[in-house]
């Protein structure tokens, strides 16, 4: 299985701008440039992009986990925010935080957490990033509230 984007960038990096396609069209010319990365500028940019994977990928995978152990998800919310920061002259992704509030019925706390870290370690995501991934997760009793 291969799933493809595409880029067209054009300017120098301060000034140039660029669209992100994909081949679903979920993005179709989403604008991206230096100051959607590190400004406030509305569009997208790389790290954005990965924490929507990452989170997504975990996700389904913790899913996929939990069926296999024989407990359905009532919800799994989850969260991503990935870190960028200067290492020298480089450029450095240097973590990413996975946020996890779940609805499980029949599950304790344990095997909850063992599970989720499970899918932590393994999701695709998550082993194709080469950085620090850590994991927040915790079961909801109550009714669960989307985080904005």
């Amino acid at each position: 299985m291969e799933r493809k984007a595409n880029v067209i960038w054009r300017g120098n990096l301060q000034q140039g701008q660029g669209e992100i396609s994909t081949e679903s069209g979920v993005l179709s010319k989403a604008p991206y440039s230096l100051m959607r990365r590190f400004g406030n500028d509305p569009g997208t940019n790389p790290e954005e992009l990965i924490a929507a994977a990452h989170s997504s990928c975990f996700t389904m995978a913790l899913a996929a986990a939990l069926t296999q152990q024989n407990f359905t998800p009532e919800s799994l919310q989850v969260s991503a925010a990935v870190s960028i920061e200067k290492n020298g002259s480089d450029w450095v992704i240097t973590h990413s935080n996975l946020v996890l509030r779940a609805k499980v019925p029949g599950i304790d706390a344990s095997k909850f957490k063992s599970i989720a870290e499970d899918a932590k370690n393994n999701c695709p995501v998550s082993r194709l990033l080469d950085t620090e991934i850590s994991l927040d997760a915790s079961l909801d009793e109550g009714e669960m509230h989307a985080q904005h």
